[in-house]
């Protein structure tokens, strides 16, 4: 069996799906994003393309290695995530050509059915109490809030006293069976993330993720080291070796590997074990389609020290496949049952899915503090 073709296709929100096609008719879907960045990630699996046409895709592992070794520069999230799409591909179509899923390829089911948690946006306290209400009564036993943005280096305590209200209030309506995330988004400083964690620590969140950014691992580690909150970070960190320093200094307690950016499904598999070696827990990042929820599935399904998924809860349903999948994921009392189909567990609905296709050209909103400087979104 050989590569034959890569199809890319822009579709609204903002996500690019792949196709990789063989001379046996088997198709492989993967989904290679950076978000604000898919056409910059298109030309580079365009680049990619010359390798792997002709290649026998059931050669996972050395086609990774031969992807991202094969070039002198290394890693980075448009290289990483353009394989990481491909890779889900490939393990579509290994799963296909052997007729089972991908977690019995990587050492079988862990558990029956994968625990989710939801978004929980609201531009007030009112609306945000409304929205973790009806997370709630949808059978979710978890939901994931966010700060009011943008946020100061040094904040005042009148910023402070609204973040908690917001969870105080959430706290009260939901009740303590309810676990409640908080997404700092990376946009806080160190010395602005301790004084909220100290001021969420009686609210009992069940973990910050990103407090700060991942770049400084010391300050990951300081901010860990001054609350009891469990710390949640690796969106923006791609491979086993972006995370190698993280896990082994200790800085999280959760690793957050996204499967569309950190080198796929088997690469985080890596990562969850590295995690497991020091009583680590994982809990892959997913902001995006349904493709990427089946990848992620398929690694909950056989890892071990698997806690929660993420998945952002559009209105419509679309993150779980309504308008893309000729079967969409079900969510029943904030659980999905382990996917049974052979490779990812899903196939595109090709006529609902040209209803959203579109030029691929959705950008990251850029956010200004108040004296026009630039904050982080």
């Amino acid at each position: 069996m050989k590569i034959t073709r890569l199809e890319l296709i822009h579709v609204k929100p903002r996500w690019l799906f792949l196709r990789v096609h063989t001379d046996e008719g088997l198709v492989g879907y993967g989904e290679p994003i950076v978000e604000g960045r898919a056409l910059t990630v298109e030309s580079a699996i365009r680049e990619l393309e010359s390798y792997l046409i002709g290649a026998d895709p059931l050669r996972i592992e050395h086609h990774w290695q031969a992807m991202y070794r094969g070039a002198f520069y290394r890693g980075g999230p448009v290289l990483v995530s353009a394989i990481s799409g491909i890779e889900q591909a490939l393990w579509d179509i290994k799963g296909k050509f052997y007729n089972m899923p991908v977690y019995e390829m990587l050492g079988g089911a862990c558990r029956h059915k994968i625990r989710m948690y939801a978004h929980c946006h609201g531009d007030t306290v009112e609306a945000s109490v409304r929205t973790a209400l009806e997370r709630k009564q949808q059978g979710f036993t978890a939901i994931k809030i966010g700060l009011e943005a943008p946020v100061q280096i040094v904040d005042n305590l009148a910023y402070l006293e609204r973040q908690v209200e917001r969870l105080a209030s959430i706290r009260k309506a939901v009740g303590s069976e309810m676990d409640i995330a908080i997404d700092f988004h990376g946009r806080v400083s160190p010395a602005m993330a301790i004084r909220l964690a100290a001021a969420f620590e009686p609210y009992y969140p069940m973990f910050i993720e990103e407090p700060c950014l991942p770049e400084n691992v010391d300050q990951m580690v300081k901010i860990s080291q001054s609350t009891t909150i469990p710390i949640a970070t690796g969106e923006r960190l791609f491979t086993k070796w972006g995370f190698r320093e993280l896990i082994e200094k200790k800085a999280v307690s959760i690793v957050q590997p996204d499967l569309c950016h950190a080198g796929g499904i088997l690469e985080s598999k890596k990562i969850a074990a590295m995690a497991e070696s020091h009583y680590g827990a994982v809990a892959p990042h997913n902001p995006l389609g349904p493709i990427s929820l089946a990848a992620c599935l398929q690694l909950d399904t056989c890892t071990p020290n698997f806690i929660i998924q993420e998945h952002p809860t559009i209105h419509d349903r679309s993150d779980l496949g309504v308008g893309f999948l000729k079967k969409p994921f079900q969510i029943v009392d904030g659980y999905i049952q382990v996917p049974e189909g052979p490779g990812l567990g899903i196939e595109l609905d090709e006529e609902a899915l040209q209803e959203r296709v579109y030029e691929g050209n959705w950008d990251t909103p850029r956010l200004y503090h108040e004296d026009g400087s630039v904050a982080d979104w």
